[in-house]
């Protein structure tokens, strides 16, 4: 399998996966400041980007696995691991199915799975139907502004432009992206996590409609070792206020 991956910067692993339909430029606002204190390892999945797309379904372990052969290819035996949404599911079967390759972990905007956990908010589900009906330009802007606040919509059209530009430039394949869906909607670790030792910051945006933030709860119930951080804005908040993100990251890796 080829995983398309990158690296920048110095200081301790620090492994980045993204979630359904983004590819690693997903981490763009993020990763200058974080390739200032850590050695960042970001890769696209399979699925989108530079990576391969093997006829799906996908499930999460295989995507855990692809994770572990990129830390393998880097030559990291041990990091900390970062997890949005898909990415974040992908991020817990990874601690659980290979702890001694995990030290800290942040679960990001993402869920325990299996049917204990909270299902998908109706205002994404309804969009998933309506977009079968919609141009397919049309349709991926209105799930690009669905993964932001409102607020940031209507302050920030910039924010949404460039996450456009990406996605269409890296565009997926319907097959790939229902591929890359399957993963997720079969992910189940709610009856796992409390094996799950790597201590874990859990973040949500406060707005999410993607994910149902009351899944942050879970996690932290579920974990042994947890905190949850909620933060202002909606499924990619760390788009939205990427300075906060960084600086919460950085002092959780770092122990404090």
């Amino acid at each position: 399998m080829k995983i398309a991956w990158d690296r920048r910067g110095n200081g301790a692993p620090l492994l980045l996966i993204h979630g359904l339909g983004y590819a690693r430029w997903g981490w763009e606002p993020v990763l200058p400041e974080l390739a200032e204190q850590f050695d960042v390892i970001l890769f696209d999945n399979r699925g989108i980007g530079e990576s391969d797309a093997p006829p799906g379904p996908y499930t999460v372990a295989e995507m855990a696995a692809d994770a572990v052969q990129v830390l393998d290819e880097a030559g990291v035996a041990r990091a900390h691991v970062v997890g949005t949404s898909l990415g974040g599911m992908i991020a817990q079967e990874l601690a659980l199915a290979y702890p001694e390759r995990v030290d800290r972990l942040v679960l990001a905007c993402t869920t325990p799975g299996g049917q204990k956990a909270h299902p998908m908010p109706q205002v994404t589900v309804a969009l998933m139907a309506e977009a079968a009906t919609l141009e397919p330009a049309v349709a991926l802007r209105r799930f690009v502004e669905n993964a932001l606040a409102p607020a940031t919509v209507e302050a920030h059209p910039e924010i949404v432009e460039q996450i456009m530009a990406h996605r269409l430039a890296t565009a997926q394949q319907p097959a790939a992206w229902a591929a890359q869906a399957s993963a997720g909607a079969t992910f189940a670790a709610y009856d796992r996590l409390g094996g799950l030792a790597a201590p874990t910051l859990v973040q949500h945006g406060d707005e999410d409609v993607v994910v149902d933030p009351r899944n942050a709860d879970l996690l932290v119930e579920l974990l042994p070792d947890a905190r949850l951080e909620r933060v202002p804005g909606g499924h990619l908040f760390f788009w939205e206020a990427p300075e906060q993100f960084v600086s919460s990251v950085s002092g959780f890796l770092e122990g404090a």
